[in-house]
Parts: C-alpha cells; sequence; structure tokens
C-alpha cells in the first residue's frame, strides 16, 4: 500500500513554486527596500538613509498621517474588540449549543462576509447607511469594520473550542459551580488563546482594510489605507513606500503573534 504522493517531486513544481513566490513577495521587496532610498527618485538609488521615514513624523504630510493613524488604530481596536465579543459569543453558541433549527444557516450567515466580494459588501453597506439616513464617517467605518470582521475573529474561537472537551465544564457543574461559574472559570480561560488570536486577526483586518472604508468613510475622514490611495493619486513618493513598510511591518507582527498564540494554545491543550 503506498502512501501520499509528495508533490514536490512532479515535473516543474518547484519552478512553478518559484515563480509564485516571486510575484508575490519581489513587490513588496521593491517597496521594502526603495523605502530606505535616499534619493527623491524612485528610480535612481541614492544611498541608505532613513530620511523617509523621519518625513513620516516631521514632513509636510505627517499631519496628515497622523491623524489617519490615529483613525485607524482606534477603529480598529474597538472593530476588533466588539466583533471578539460578538464572534466569542457566537462561536459558544455554534459548539455548545447543541442542534438546533438553523445552525447550518447561522453558521453560513457568520461566515457570509468571506464568501461575498469586498466591492459588493462595501456598495451594500453605503445603500445601507443611505437608507437609515445615517452621515458616513468614524461611525459608519467602525459599524461596517465590525460587521466584516466578526468572521475573522469568529474562526479561530471555534476552532479553539471545538478542541477543549465538555468534560471540563462537565466537572466544574458536578463541584456546584453555576454555568456562569463554569464559563468564566473553565471555559474562558481554556479558550483565551482563540479569543486573542481572532482578536489579533480582526485588529490587523480592520487596520488594512481600504476598499469598505473609502465608500463608508465620508468626505474629510481618513484612515492610513484611503491617506495611502489619496497621496498615490498624486504621484507615487518615497514616503508611501516608507509609510507602506511600517503598515506591512505590522501586518506580518500580528499574524505571525497570531499564529504563535495558536499554537501555544494547541501545546497546552496537548
Amino acid at each position: 500500500m503506498t502512501g501520499r504522493p509528495d508533490i514536490r517531486r512532479y515535473p516543474g513544481f518547484a519552478a512553478m513554486a518559484a515563480l509564485c513566490l516571486a510575484i508575490l513577495y519581489v513587490p513588496l521587496a521593491v517597496v521594502i527596500a526603495y523605502s530606505f532610498n535616499d534619493s527623491t527618485s524612485l528610480t535612481n538609488w541614492g544611498g541608505v538613509s532613513l530620511r523617509w521615514y523621519a518625513d513620516l513624523f516631521t514632513g509636510v504630510e505627517a499631519p496628515r498621517f497622523r491623524a489617519a493613524a490615529w483613525n485607524s488604530i482606534t477603529i480598529a481596536t474597538l472593530a476588533a474588540t466588539a466583533s471578539t465579543i460578538i464572534a466569542a459569543a457566537a462561536a459558544v453558541a455554534m459548539v455548545r449549543g447543541g442542534r438546533f433549527r438553523g445552525k447550518g444557516a447561522t453558521f453560513a450567515l457568520i461566515n457570509l462576509p468571506l464568501m461575498v466580494p469586498e466591492i459588493v459588501t462595501a456598495v451594500a453597506t453605503l445603500i445601507f447607511f443611505s437608507t437609515i439616513g445615517l452621515m458616513t464617517g468614524y461611525l459608519t467605518i467602525l459599524i461596517a469594520h465590525i460587521t466584516f470582521c466578526i468572521p475573522f475573529a469568529y474562526l479561530p474561537i471555534a476552532a479553539r473550542l471545538e478542541g477543549i472537551e465538555e468534560t471540563f465544564e462537565q466537572a466544574a457543574r458536578d463541584l456546584y459551580a453555576t454555568r456562569a461559574q463554569a464559563f468564566r472559570l473553565i471555559l474562558l480561560p481554556l479558550m483565551m488563546p482563540g479569543v486573542i488570536s481572532g482578536f489579533l486577526l480582526a485588529f490587523i483586518i480592520s487596520l488594512d482594510d481600504f476598499i469598505i472604508t473609502n465608500f463608508v468613510k465620508g468626505a474629510g475622514m481618513e484612515t492610513l489605507p484611503t491617506a495611502i490611495f489619496g497621496s498615490v493619486k498624486q504621484g507615487i513618493k518615497p514616503n508611501i513606500l516608507a509609510l507602506s513598510t511600517v503598515m506591512l511591518t505590522v501586518s506580518i507582527l500580528f499574524v505571525t503573534l497570531s499564529y504563535f498564540v495558536n499554537r501555544l494554545g494547541q501545546r497546552s491543550r496537548a
């Protein structure tokens, strides 16, 4: 009986993998490299310098970037917190709630934002806010971000819950703990790695979102992605490369942290 075939041995696999990696990461490497370029030109290398990173804090566009960064960070924090709380409640109901009518439809509804094209979600969200007469701005961005961040927070929390045996809660109930005490003292600490991972994913998804934010932000309201887009329309400048590199670094940091939190949770469960 033969085992599973090793796809790495297939003819052309290495070349195809190298091509895909190059298409994905070479442009990012170019952006990172030229963010340290001392020259104002994007084509001529003038030596290694941090002048464009300093320009983010002291340059002409620094006040705009600071305001956009504050909006992005506060919205991402609030959206990640709210979506994680909602996702945790939904995960407990779905995983620990047993069978109930409409469970499959509920699961599909929770994950619907992952399947619907983002441009469709953006248009539908804008139409909804316009219909109810809600002025676009900070609040509309926050509501939209909470909505589409829920499935990103839900998936790691639900995955963590599915790996926790119900016997822990049953033992707590046998020792006269109430349902609330069993959840607060037993289940919540066990599912905390999934909760933290879900929060980190929701935060970085909110921080990096452009399409939905651009539709519902309103005039005079900027986040970092929309501020970058507005600057790029006037021409790509080296300070934009520096800002993009900072955002890329933050994204990589949060995704990596989420991965290790999940791994830590798996090891503790084992």
